[in-house]
């Protein structure tokens, strides 16, 4: 359900490497849903899979609520604007639906604890898995479990970066504001969640996973001198998070940057480093050396990055992300990702929270708040 770039992009992955069979589209917009219709015929032909029949194509505000209502629908993929995770999630686990939700699960603290609690709620009947590949692409799991067994002893300190150029913007003459804004939700802070927790999360995800923690404080800053030109989400952070046992990472990230795409993991420990990035190397220094053979370097663009259509250390993450979450449901050992993703998107929020207001914050302290952002949208008027 949301039949955008990534949508389809997934759509076409999870077609071409699982037994999955998409029978319904669904997305607010007809159009959207008529071209992802096209775009899936040519990988279901590949794989011998049937076409999505044209009667299941679904638009309009109620759209979710009429494939949900469906008997021969098992699964859902949701890959709406961030703002609308948590109610799509909750309605299709309501509906006794297995997920693959998109990141980040929520764009304000009141929507992760949603989705943590419809994670609760799944647990045990359902699969719900979120968008984050790259704890499944196999240099990097190498990588981290090696981290973990203590080749870089104690972690010190590190540095993520996501220097990603802009999003190409279509004008959308003719359409109303309300219209125009959730065709661009991704230059809209309240829809998108900023750049931040939108695109960077998948550094902070990364660093959760390797620390086996979230972070106790976080400060930073940033602004949008790269993009003054349309919507209101930044065009750059520098965010410093403290984990347990004192040790700081920074996420530094731009949204704006021409003809560059550069993005990667440094880890500084003990006994060793691990350098993490989407295209090469993958490796530890120090006294446990390795590194991982890569092929293709390719950072890639912005359009391709958003769809997953890239080569290099993730080349097999959302295959391998999307044959586990399958095997988890044919299997009956459901997968249950809520809690990770929410703590996950909870972190870039902390990190966006601390550098919007320029001063530290802690893990608590941001719960505490309970923060609700509105979109203040009707659908059925747009």
């Amino acid at each position: 359900y949301g039949c955008g770039g990534r949508g389809t992009g997934v759509a076409e992955s999870f077609q071409t490497y699982t037994a999955a069979q998409y029978v319904a589209l669904g997305d607010l917009y007809q159009e959207q849903t008529e071209r992802t219709q096209k775009t899936l015929a040519q990988s279901a032909a590949k794989t011998n899979k049937a076409r999505v029949d044209s009667k299941m194509l679904f638009h309009g505000p109620d759209s979710l609520e009429q494939i949900l209502a469906r008997g021969d629908v098992d699964a859902v993929h949701i890959a709406t604007p961030p703002y609308f995770h948590p109610e799509h999630l909750e309605k299709a686990v309501a509906a006794g639906k297995h997920v693959y939700l998109e990141k980040p699960v929520a764009v304000d603290v009141a929507g992760a604890k949603r989705v943590m609690a419809a994670g609760q709620k799944a647990a045990g009947r359902l699969s719900l898995a979120v968008g984050f590949q790259l704890r499944h692409a196999t240099p990097y799991v190498q990588l981290v479990e090696r981290a973990h067994q203590g080749a870089l002893g104690n972690v010190v300190c590190g540095l993520s970066h996501y220097y990603a150029s802009g999003i190409p913007r279509p004008e959308w003459a003719g359409v109303s504001g309300e219209t125009r804004r959730l065709r661009n939700w991704i230059y809209d802070r309240v829809l998108s969640g900023d750049i931040l927790v939108e695109q960077n999360i998948h550094l902070i995800d990364v660093n959760n996973w390797l620390m086996r923690a979230v972070p106790v404080s976080a400060q930073g800053t940033g602004g949008r001198a790269g993009r003054t030109d349309h919507g209101d989400c930044w065009s750059h952070y520098n965010v410093t998070y403290t984990y347990p046992n004192d040790v700081h990472i920074t996420v530094t990230s731009t949204q704006f940057i021409k003809g560059a795409w550069d993005v990667g993991m440094r880890f500084y420990g003990t006994k060793g480093n691990a350098e993490m990035y989407y295209s090469a190397p993958v490796r530890i220094t120090g006294d446990e050396k390795w590194e991982f053979p890569i092929q293709a370097q390719t950072q890639g663009d912005a359009a391709t990055m958003a769809t997953g259509a890239f080569r290099g250390a993730l080349d097999d993450a959302d295959q391998r992300k999307e044959e586990h979450y399958i095997a988890s449901i044919s299997s009956g050992k459901f997968v249950n990702e809520a809690q990770q993703g929410a703590e996950s998107t909870l972190a870039a929020i902390l990190g966006r929270t601390a550098a919007y207001t320029g001063r530290r914050w802690t893990w608590n302290e941001l719960l505490e708040t309970n923060e609700m952002w509105d979109a203040k949208l009707d659908l059925r008027e747009v």
